[in-house]
């Protein structure tokens, strides 16, 4: 094999490696340990299972005839939607990550167009944590974290919101 190929596979490889590694274990400082890894529920995947629950629906319906054409025509088109509805459902829980180190709260979400927040922990006050019936039901809700001066933006559908608030406030 060429030397040029050799090399080119090699930097292709540490690509594919620092892509598959995770934000936080990029960015651990020296003694900073991760405590805590909070995850988006999956009940953001609900609309795209509303959309396909649709598209089978409209489905049951298509007969022969004239009709017939116009229920699978619509059924094809949710089941389009619901398709790209979960795909984005899940590159944002892909790409969401919420941690908890023994010094910061890490929040990052997005990944060509990257949002960050981090917060020390001796600058949290207090962790909030807002949920529905359903969220009560499922395990998922709202987290705000508010700190002195500052805060960090409204964390929705979080799993476990119980548990990443002990996490933060157990010190």
């Amino acid at each position: 094999m060429a030397p040029c190929a050799k090399a080119l596979r090699a930097s292709f490889a540490v690509i594919l490696w620092v892509l598959a590694m995770r934000y936080i274990e990029r960015i651990l400082q020296p003694g900073e340990t991760l405590v805590y890894s909070g995850r988006i529920h999956w009940i953001i995947y609900g609309p795209a299972i509303i959309l396909a629950v649709v598209a089978l629906a409209i489905l049951t319906q298509a007969k022969t005839g004239p009709t017939g054409m116009s229920w699978l025509i619509g059924s094809i088109a949710f089941w389009l939607a619901a398709g790209v509805t979960f795909a984005s459902a899940w590159f944002k829980r892909w790409t969401t990550e919420i941690e908890v180190t023994n010094r910061r709260i890490v929040y990052k979400c997005g990944f060509i167009k990257r949002h960050t927040v981090e917060m020390n922990m001796d600058k949290v006050e207090s962790v909030d944590v807002d949920q529905s019936v359903f969220g009560r039901l499922l395990n998922y809700g709202d987290i705000i974290i508010r700190g002195t001066g500052e805060g960090i933006e409204p964390l929705h559908n979080i799993g476990a919101p119980l548990d990443f608030r002990n996490h933060v406030t157990a010190r």
